[in-house]
Order: C-alpha cells, then structure tokens, then sequence
C-alpha cells in the first residue's frame, strides 16, 4: 500500500502552535526565524490559526498567543492555560504600578511553571522568565505557597515525590519537620518569600496564593533585588498589591466558571509521580 503523503501546510502549522507554546508569545519574524519559513507564509499560517480561534494577536506588542482553545487538542495540554488569558490584564496592570518584575505560575509536575509573566515589560528584569519555565518548589516562594496552602493529602504526596529526588533542590524535602515548620510559618503569614543568590545583589521574591475552597489555583509573585528593596519595606509595599491582584483574579475566574461551569478548567490537585 502507497504511503500517503503528509500535509505540509498541516505540519508549518503545528510547527507555529508548538513555537507558540514555548515561548511567552512571539511575533511573525520571530517564528518564522524558528520554522525556517519566509515571513509572509508564516503570517498566513498564524492568520489562518486566529481565524480557526486557537491564538490571538496582541494588539499591545503585536505578539500571537494561544487562546484557551488549545486545551482541547491534547489531554496531555496543561490545565492551568486558563491562567494566561484570565490573569494578563491583571499582571500586566501590577507590573505597571511596582514596575519590578510580576508573574503567575502553577503546578507542573513537581515544580511550578510561569504561566504568564511582565518580564519582557519590566525595565528592571535583570533576567527575563517567559512562559514556560519552571522553578523548583522548595526553594522559590512560588512552590512554597502552593505547598503552604495545598491540601494535606496533595502537599504530602508532592513532599513524598521531591524526597526521593536526587536533585539539590529537593534534598530540603527529606527532612520533614524542617519544612513543615516552614510551611505552618508560610500559612499563618499568607504569603512566602525566597531569596535567589546573585553576584551582585539578591534577588528576591514575594508569592500570595490564589484560592478556590481549598484549592490553590495559583501563585502571584513579584521579584526585586534585596539591595534596592529590603525584604520588610517590599512586604509593606507590595504585599497588599499582591493580594489584591490574587483576589481580581480568583474572582475573575469564579464569575467564568458561573457563567460557563461546563467549560471550566479544573486546576490538578495532584501531581504526575
């Protein structure tokens, strides 16, 4: 029996969704440049993408993004994509205020990944996190809130898994009543904090979380050097902001989920072992 041949203009497109997917959105150059095609064929193909509802372009920096779409082509989609178009203006608004670096990042496995961050807008990111990257959970104040604020039956499972890892920064998880001290100061607190080691300053980082029941959704974090913003005054200042953000957020959310409950991404609960 004949092989059939391929669709090409079928695989450019893939091409473009997975560049898409690994970047915190990209212009027509930028993902012509990565699928080796000339820049007009690769504006049809992200037209005809837009046009089919599976990305956007952004009228603020005139980058194509995914839509929430994309969920439904793969189980294997993460489910927090939902984050990226719902808490956007909301960051980008943050960013705008304390001008320092914000983003939001969820579970991933056993780490947290950024879902959407102003990095990219930031005049003071010394380095840029776009989309996609991921930070441990034990030492970023982002996986210290989440674990701060899971369930116990979630938070044990994942402390469970980072204990068996032979990765430096999970060793903190093989003792217990280290990080479960941590975690109960982290909860009463409402908000974690984790310092980032730099040649030149500290890099610190402040998270709330985003709350559904029990649930975390997600976390806010902002990140400053420790020399220019000392860890009690950024807590003055950018605390409350943090947490107002997070609250726009969880509600922006709960008003989809009302609106449109049968369509309505459920975050996981619990890691993939």
């Amino acid at each position: 029996m004949e092989s059939t041949r391929p669709i090409r203009a079928l695989i450019r497109g893939l091409d473009a969704l997975t560049v898409l997917n690994l970047r915190n959105g990209a212009t027509v150059s930028e993902v012509a440049q990565e699928i080796k095609l000339p820049r007009t064929t690769t504006y049809r193909i992200l037209e005809t993408l837009s046009h089919a509802g599976f990305v956007y372009r952004d009228s603020t920096d005139d980058r194509y993004r995914l839509t929430i779409m994309v969920r439904g082509l793969s189980d294997g989609y993460d489910d927090e994509a939902w984050v990226t178009q719902i808490a956007r203006p909301y960051i980008y608004e943050l960013g705008k205020d304390i001008v320092w670096p914000v983003a939001i990042a969820s579970l991933s496995g056993t780490s947290m990944m950024v879902r959407e961050s102003t990095d990219h807008r930031s005049p003071l990111a010394v380095e840029r996190f776009s989309a996609g990257f991921r930070v441990p959970m034990l030492t970023s104040s982002s996986g210290r809130v989440y674990l701060a604020f899971s369930p116990p039956t979630q938070r044990d499972s994942l402390l469970d898994i980072l204990a068996r890892s032979t990765r430096e920064e999970d060793k903190m998880a093989r003792n217990r009543p280290e990080v479960m001290k941590l975690l109960n100061e982290i909860k009463m607190q409402g908000y974690a904090s984790a310092v980032r080691p730099r040649r030149v300053s500290d890099e610190i980082s402040l998270s709330v979380p985003i709350m559904i029941d029990d649930r975390v959704l997600a976390a806010v974090m902002i990140r400053f050097s420790g020399t220019a913003v000392p860890l009690k005054l950024a807590v003055d200042r950018f605390l409350p902001k943090l947490r107002e953000t997070a609250q726009k957020i969880r509600q922006n959310f709960l008003d989809q989920q009302r609106d449109a409950p049968q369509q309505a991404p459920r975050p996981t609960l619990v890691a993939s072992r």
